[in-house]
């Protein structure tokens, strides 16, 4: 770790050597906290800064960023597959990322740079608060640092934060803008009613209750949780003897069903919120807080998300919410699409093209939800939508997979690359663009890969 901090304090002083930044950060919760992070740092620096967010870094978005920078470029959460190409380009840059690295730059903070594992113990944000604490005193953007790290589900191999992420809490503990407790893991503690939370609920499925309404009402008022008057209660609105009734007789329930144990065990885990944060909206809960974000860069509104982490409760709020709506549907869509179109196994991966039926830019998440609900955990779930004149593949795994030797980041960079595409990321989650018309040639040439993968370990 002081190796890295090393490095933080070289790249802050190349940042705060020049006068125009430009920012590029990736479009999900992940990217969008880091570009928040670096955009406040930048700000109380008393910098210009101007900001752009891209789904994924390309030779040709590298080619349209090299003909119109004409300053420093920082990137976040991104830029780490493609280090030798930046270099290439001539870009002055900094690059704040997690991602698996491929090829070296001389300012690149990285925790795989430093045997840090980027999967799970430092995110993109958190690389890039690092940045920021080289740049000042900005601990209280800690808080923008682990709902990116959420974001990025780094908390669910063990139900809690660890390594360099663990120490990034600590120090927003420290300054009251975070808390954690163990709880409930399941969406919407803040804002759904109980038997919401439970209906919506995918991971994990639980026979009985998931998609169904009426079941999970029976199953909340058997409990003892009744109405309020006519409102439904949330979670953070009953009190802890309730709790533990309704938790009781989720896990009774979900034993019942035979849902496995691991599964059973990711029921509970450290919640982690934001104290400063209103209570009941979505910026109290870190977890509800990055897919509010989610719904704004990934539909092209990336201004309304970066405006929500720096702090904006009025206009930009509002509109965030707005498209957080039409986010969720957008994901009841996808998944019921995904049940009616079914999944393709093959000895090594299962997959589905969604065509354009499916956003390029939310079908990752689709894939995810679909490995819980309609998928076999025995597989990594590939997922492929139109994009423009490419096609956008995203691949889930788990951890049981990673286990026995499974890293997408490298099978996507291999299997892409080879058909003149770009793909990386993490060994559980990656992604890739491919040219039009080799979808059939990259899936045989991915299956290959992960099974040689799987086999060798």
């Amino acid at each position: 770790m002081n190796r890295m901090k090393q490095r933080a304090e070289q790249c802050s002083n190349y940042i705060l050597g020049e006068d125009n930044i430009h920012i590029i950060s990736h479009i999900d919760a992940d990217g969008l906290t880091s570009a928040a992070i670096m955009c406040k740092a930048l700000e109380r620096a008393g910098k210009n800064y101007s900001v752009d967010f891209i789904r994924q870094l390309t030779n040709k978005t590298l080619k349209q960023i090299s003909d119109s920078a004409t300053g420093l470029v920082v990137f976040t959460d991104l830029g780490s597959g493609m280090l030798n190409e930046i270099t290439e380009s001539g870009i002055d840059a900094v690059i704040a990322d997690h991602h698996k690295p491929v090829g070296d730059h001389p300012y690149l903070l990285n925790p795989h740079s430093f045997g840090i594992n980027g999967s799970q113990d430092l995110s993109g944000s958190g690389s890039t608060f690092i940045l920021s604490m080289a740049m000042g005193d900005n601990v209280d953007l800690s808080g923008l640092a682990v709902v990116g790290a959420i974001g990025d589900m780094q908390q669910w191999k063990t139900g809690a934060l660890t390594g360099v992420n663990q120490q990034i809490v600590d120090l927003g503990i420290s300054y009251g803008s975070v808390a954690f407790q163990k709880d409930l893991t399941l969406f919407g503690k803040q804002t759904r009613p109980i038997y919401k939370m439970l209906q919506y609920n995918s991971d994990p499925y639980i026979p009985g209750l998931s998609s169904d309404a009426d079941a999970c009402i029976a199953f909340v008022k058997k409990a003892g949780v009744h109405m309020h008057g006519e409102k439904w209660l949330r979670w953070i609105d009953i009190n802890d003897v309730e709790k533990k009734s309704i938790l009781s007789a989720l896990l009774n329930h979900a034993m019942l069903a035979n849902i496995p144990n691991h599964k059973i065990n990711r029921l509970v885990g450290n919640v982690y919120t934001l104290p400063k944060e209103t209570e009941g909206t979505e910026m109290r809960d870190c977890t509800e807080f990055s897919t509010l974000l989610n719904a704004t860069a990934r539909y092209n509104h990336g201004a309304v998300g970066l405006a929500v982490c720096m702090g904006d409760r009025g206009h930009y709020y509002e509109s965030a919410c707005t498209l957080l709506a039409n986010h969720r549907k957008n994901l009841v869509d996808g998944i019921s699409l995904v049940r009616k179109k079914g999944i393709t196994k093959l000895s090594n991966l299962q997959y589905f093209d969604a065509g354009s039926q499916i956003k390029d830019t939310i079908v990752g998440i689709i894939a995810g939800m679909s490995q819980s609900i309609v998928g076999d955990r025995n597989l990594p779930i590939i997922a492929f939508a139109d994009s423009k004149d490419e096609i956008k593949i995203s691949g889930r795994g788990n951890y049981d997979l990673v286990r026995k030797g499974l890293n997408l980041a490298a099978a996507m960079h291999i299997c892409s690359t080879q058909l003149g595409g770009s793909g990386g990321g993490h060994d559980i989650a990656a992604g890739a663009y491919i040219p039009a018309g080799t979808k059939e040639e990259f899936i045989r040439i991915l299956n290959n890969t992960i099974g040689e993968q799987i086999n060798r370990s």
